[in-house]
């Protein structure tokens, strides 16, 4: 049987980097002593308020169809907390309501690009982009980074080309945590109007940065600017699905006709919930930040001494690059040989692009006594390797 060549262009250049994390879930279900360090799933709870508002609404019979973009009243306070963070006048008509950034992204992708046209993304990058985006039938190509996991703003302005229709990046960045700075965006914003193109931010990790917000182009840049966000990190809901898309009032058309094509809405219960959720201020927020910025600070204190790693501090954010390359193994070596010594799951950096080749992931948002654990065997397997007994 035939199957259509989207069949290849979603399969992705990133698939096989979950296979060990996915090995560790079914082994941690098997009843295994395994630490599952590969995914950025905070060990938090839902604020309990957002459940309450949740299990209410389910009570109360909100079980039946909605609006595909979204209700009125939680776009409206989307659009108010987006025009607070970044300074852009929207309302409610700017705003689509998905079921989280991944498929905020996925449906700019389909109204963006098409094929014969390219998205030029800033490394490191999430390893879902190249699928996400090229499912349209358009190309992702990538711009490595320069020192300390800065842009390289000369590369990304020789790439552009009559077939360039946006640029993409996530800010703060995710494996990396770095933070796009004014310079740098002015930039980008720069090159944007001057080629006429798309900007597609990636923003689900902007409440776990200093004072809940980061530099951007949206308020510079708003009838050029898709802003993709969710409440999965920020109030730890990554399970509830619910992120939005903030852009054009055109584009945000489009996005509800796919929206009705894919989803025909969010579910009510989970809107209600959202919009609690966005009602509670920054107190869940704050809470995300602390937690882990209290998280990095000890993770970094225990890997000092391991042979062969290197931490590579991040500015925000819940994940910290570790370079292997002093081990003797290549980032995919390093992610199966620790799982099948230690049981202890990690992302290979070459998932996120050349740049982090040399790297591993580790999320750091888990409790305290898991991270102790994880750097005692994560110092057992680098001093039993060739590199540390030579």
């Amino acid at each position: 049987m035939k199957f259509s060549s989207l069949v290849e262009r979603i399969s992705g250049t990133g698939a096989d980097v979950w296979l060990t994390h996915y090995a560790a879930v079914a082994a941690r279900e098997r009843g295994e002593d395994v630490l599952i360090l590969s995914v950025g799933d905070p060990d938090l709870d839902t604020p309990q308020p957002v459940v309450q508002r949740a299990i209410d609404s389910l009570l109360a019979g909100d079980t039946h169809y909605v609006t595909a973009s979204g209700r009125l009243a939680l776009r409206t306070r989307i659009a108010q907390v987006h025009q607070a963070r970044t300074g852009q006048p929207v309302t409610a008509d700017n705003v689509v309501f998905l079921s989280g950034a991944q498929s905020a992204l996925f449906v700019a992708s389909l109204c963006l690009a098409g094929p014969g046209d390219e998205v030029l993304a800033l490394e490191p990058y999430y390893p879902t982009y190249h699928a996400t985006i090229e499912v349209s039938g358009a190309r992702l190509l990538t711009i490595p980074t320069g020192a300390g996991w800065r842009p390289d703003l000369d590369r990304l302005a020789s790439m552009i080309t009559p077939r360039t229709r946006a640029i993409l990046w996530a800010s703060p960045n995710n494996p990396s945590g770095m933070v796009l700075n004014e310079g740098e965006l002015e930039v980008i914003g720069n090159l944007a109007e001057r080629h006429d193109l798309w900007l597609i931010a990636d923003e689900v990790y902007a409440s776990l940065a200093a004072g809940g917000r980061t530099p951007g182009l949206a308020a510079r840049c708003p009838q050029r600017t898709v802003t993709l966000c969710s409440l999965s990190k920020s109030h730890a809901m990554t399970g509830w699905r619910a992120g939005w898309l903030v852009g054009p009032t055109p584009l945000a058309a489009y996005a509800e006709q796919l929206a009705m094509c894919m989803l025909f809405g969010q579910p009510g219960f989970v809107q209600e919930a959202a919009l609690t959720a966005l009602e509670l201020g920054d107190e869940p927020q704050a809470r995300a930040r602390a937690y882990c910025t209290s998280r990095q600070q000890h993770f970094s204190r225990g890997l000092k001494g391991i042979t062969g790693i290197q931490g590579i501090e991040p500015e925000a954010g819940m994940f910290m690059l570790l370079d292997v390359s002093a081990t003797g193994l290549t980032g995919g070596e390093f992610v199966r040989q620790f799982f099948a010594a230690e049981g202890v799951s990690v992302m290979d950096g070459a998932a996120f692009g050349e740049s982090s080749a040399r790297c591993v992931r580790v999320c750091f948002a888990t409790d305290e006594r898991t991270l102790d654990e994880a750097l005692k065997r994560l110092r057992r397997f680098c001093a039993g390797l060739p590199a540390a007994r030579g």
